[in-house]
């Protein structure tokens, strides 16, 4: 008889199942154990907890008992009768007698084992049952605390547990200890058995530490078999002891407590609480044959699943090895035909499938390649190869056009990258439809840059176009509700003229986008000198690096007056290059590159140490003034400027540096450039806001800025001779400074009218061409010696001052 392959573990059909099934069951045999598992152990857990809770239940109902029984003692310590006997004096077996009667009545009806009458020495007068005798002796270690109150203490007498109850009666000046003694019986753990299902026995113990039993709840067989588990105390334990019995069957948690008792001290008194670990797993094990059946038939069902997939797997493929040959040659024109409806067919299709996905997959790379995947316009790649095409086809002239979008990135961070897609998408419709007739292709070669080739077109024609695109971007682009102002910087290369490579070409037309985006000019067509100032920026910086080691930098100072005192009260630190073959670089020339790059930072440590050297050498002549170094967004956005500025400035007194900021320095990052100047302030440095009024909304934060100047910008000041309201603005700014402590500085001051005007409206400082022009520092004592203020002679600010 020959095996099912899915049973023959010789064959791959029977080897794929069996391991399924192998898997299958070892997961299902663990889940289930690890669920017994966390069962068995909840169940533990909750039963302690139950038995715990049981012991407190316990408690409470003997306490409750105490204290109903207390009233016994209390009546008879009220008794009017009884308290009168007591206080007439009567004694011997007159007084026994008496009270006898008065106590068997009370204990009838109090249900108390016993009730007697000690004096206060603690001697028994009488008791309605003999063991009261041991029971006096006892009461002086009960009332020994809490004399006067009723009290009630465990006492084992005779094999017997008894709660007794004691209170103290006062007669006439005279009294005793009346207590009533009651036999702990079962009633307390019935009532446990019934309230929470615990069981529980109260047990005594011998010295040789044999057990008693004193109460139970259990039958006599349950009895017997707790007592053979438990375990031995001493007569001065009392730990909790937990163990675990079986009785009839049934597995049962128990927990034995020991009490505090009197009487017989050479015994011990502990309650065993038993509860049925069975009773508390049986709603789980429910449950646990519910899985155990969804086990059994999910692996029923995982076995046909198994042997349906191994089927499937395991059929002959020779059939198809031929083809499998051919598709790994590369041919996928020609489809895999299914011979058959069994395995063979299902392999056939799979190869078949795989045909058309590899067929489609180089599609799509070919698709990748040489498309721009959001536009559907041609790539860089593909624009590249068109381009060269192009080129060795004809001679016949032709321009490219690179455009480049303005403030994409802001868009994309506003409104995200999303939106920021549909707008390219956007902008890509518009170009075509708007230069379909006269571009004979457009593509898209970079984030937010697109590219034209435009037939037979010199430049002339070429910024043409330009101009119809930025009419056309001149009307915003509408995209869910928002709004977006298209601008745009076109950079024009011609060919054949410059270049005959499609990289140079390209690459030329994007010097020429870059130059248009700097100047803001919308467009320009490529220039030579284009290509010399890019080779000249990579390698300025290089040279700026040099310049600093070489000692090529050279400091200039520049004087400030005192415009009602008529005389020089500080100076502007200002950097020249003094390059070894272009001459005297201007700092025009470098410094907005070197902001670019980060380097600026590096020259200005330079002008910190050479402006601290420089006031030291004049400080030595006796000519000692202020002088004021800028700076620039990079230095104020180091979180360590304050100690690098005080480790450079090392044996200059602070106030004798001002440090200038200006106010788009400041607005970069507010709260960064408000905490690096309270730093530099703390350190004693003065600190002026460089060029103000230009910024748009530093006067919001001005209030909070540790500055003891303003500068108005020279802008203001050149003009205000002509202009009404630059004067006005400047009058506003000097009374905003004031208010605010601030002394006020005013740049561009040339004429002797400026000067007498800005004297006028209250300016402090001025510095300018009227003074002097920058000069190289170890000129400057020479000529601060030799300076003398103007004669102003009739200059007049009448005329402008009758407009303010």
């Amino acid at each position: 008889m020959r095996w099912p392959d899915f049973l023959n573990l010789r064959r791959l059909e029977g080897r794929i199942v069996a391991l399924f099934l192998a898997l299958l069951l070892v997961v299902q045999l663990l889940n289930l154990a690890l669920i017994n598992e966390g069962i068995g152990r909840n169940a533990r857990a909750s039963v302690a907890e139950e038995l715990e809770a049981g012991e407190r239940i316990l408690i409470q109902l003997i306490d409750e008992d105490n204290e109903q029984r207390g009233l016994v003692a209390d009546l008879l310590q009220s008794d009017y009768g009884l308290r009168q006997l007591v206080a007439a004096g009567i004694q011997g077996e007159e007084l026994r007698a008496m009270l006898q009667d008065v106590f068997a009545n009370l204990s009838a009806r109090g249900d108390a084992s016993f009730i007697g009458y000690a004096d206060d020495s603690f001697k028994l007068v009488t008791a309605t049952d003999p063991i009261a005798a041991k029971v006096a002796p006892l009461l002086r270690g009960v009332t020994r605390q809490q004399q006067g109150r009723t009290q009630s203490q465990l006492l084992l007498l005779d094999g017997k547990a008894y709660q007794v109850v004691v209170a103290r009666m006062r007669a006439a000046g005279l009294g005793g200890w009346i207590f009533t003694g009651f036999e702990m019986k079962s009633e307390q753990l019935q009532e446990l058995k019934r309230i929470v299902r615990i069981q529980g026995m109260l047990l005594a113990q011998s010295a040789s530490g044999q057990w008693q039993v004193l109460s139970t709840v259990l039958d006599a067989a349950a009895t017997a078999r707790a007592m053979q588990a438990l375990p031995t105390l001493s007569a001065t334990d009392r730990t909790v002891q937990t163990f675990h019995l079986e009785l009839e069957g049934e597995q049962f948690q128990a927990r034995l407590q020991p009490l505090e008792h009197g009487g017989d001290t050479d015994k011990s008194v502990a309650v065993l609480l038993l509860r049925s670990v069975d009773e508390a797993l049986a709603p789980y094990r429910r449950l646990q044959w519910m899985l155990l059946g969804l086990s059994v038939a999910g692996v029923l069902l995982f076995a046909v699943g198994a042997v349906l997939t191994a089927r499937r797997i395991t059929g002959p493929v020779k059939a198809l090895a031929s083809e499998a040959h051919r598709l790994g040659q590369g041919d996928y024109a020609r489809p895999v035909e299914r011979p058959s409806s069994d395995e063979i067919g299902d392999l056939a299709e799979a190869f078949e499938a795989m045909r058309q996905g590899i067929r489609s997959r180089e599609e799509e790379v070919n698709r990748l390649a040489f498309w721009d995947p959001l536009t559907d316009l041609p790539n860089r790649e593909q624009f590249h190869q068109a381009l060269a095409r192009r080129m060795a086809e004809s001679d016949v002239r032709f321009s490219l056009l690179m455009l480049n979008l303005d403030r994409f990135k802001h868009v994309n961070d506003v409104l995200g990258r999303a939106f920021g897609d549909r707008l390219l998408r956007a902008v890509a419709d518009r170009l075509q439809q708007l230069l379909k007739d006269e571009v004979r292709l457009t593509a898209r070669v970079g984030g937010d840059e697109f590219v034209l080739l435009i037939e037979g077109a010199g430049a002339t024609r070429a910024e043409t176009i330009c101009k119809r695109i930025q009419r056309d971007f001149e009307r915003a682009l509408s995209i869910d509700d928002q709004t977006v102002d298209l601008s745009a910087g076109m950079g024009v290369a011609l060919y054949p003229q410059h270049g005959r490579d499609p990289m140079l070409l390209l690459a030329r037309a994007e010097l020429a986008m870059h130059a248009a985006k700097r100047g803001q000019s919308g467009c320009e067509v490529y220039a030579p000198s284009m290509d010399a100032a890019s080779q000249e920026s990579l390698s300025l910086l290089s040279e700026l690096r040099h310049a600093i080691d070489a000692g090529e930098l050279r400091l200039f100072l520049q004087p400030k007056v005192d415009l009602h005192a008529q005389k020089i009260s500080g100076a502007e630190a200002l950097v020249r290059w003094q390059h070894p073959s272009r001459g005297l670089v201007p700092p025009m020339a470098f410094i907005p590159f070197a902001e670019q790059t980060g380097f600026i930072r590096q020259i200005t440590a330079w002008v910190l140490h050479a402006s601290a050297l420089a006031w030291m050498a004049l400080q030595r002549e006796g000519l000692a003034l202020p002088i004021s170094v800028n700076l620039s967004t990079r230095d104020l956005m180091d979180q360590d400027l304050p100690i690098k500025v005080a480790d450079l400035v090392a044996g200059v007194p602070p106030p004798a540096l001002c440090l200038e900021i200006t106010e788009s320095a400041i607005m970069d990052d507010p709260q960064r450039a408000l905490q690096t100047l309270e730093q530099l302030h703390a350190l004693g440095f003065k600190l002026s806001i460089d060029d103000f009024g230009t910024g748009y909304s530093s006067l919001a934060y001005l209030k909070q800025l540790s500055v003891d100047e303003l500068k108005i910008d020279r802008s203001f000041v050149m003009n205000m001779e002509r202009d009404i309201d630059d004067a006005k603005i400047v009058r506003s700014t000097i009374e905003l400074a004031h208010n605010l402590g601030l002394s006020v500085v005013a740049e561009g001051l040339e004429t002797a009218k400026q000067w007498t005007l800005l004297q006028t409206l209250g300016c402090d400082q001025g510095q300018g061409y009227a003074l002097s022009r920058p000069m190289p520092a170890e000129q400057f004592a020479e000529w601060l010696r030799g300076w003398e203020p103007p004669d102003l002679g009739d200059a007049r600010a009448s005329t402008i001052l009758a407009g303010l």
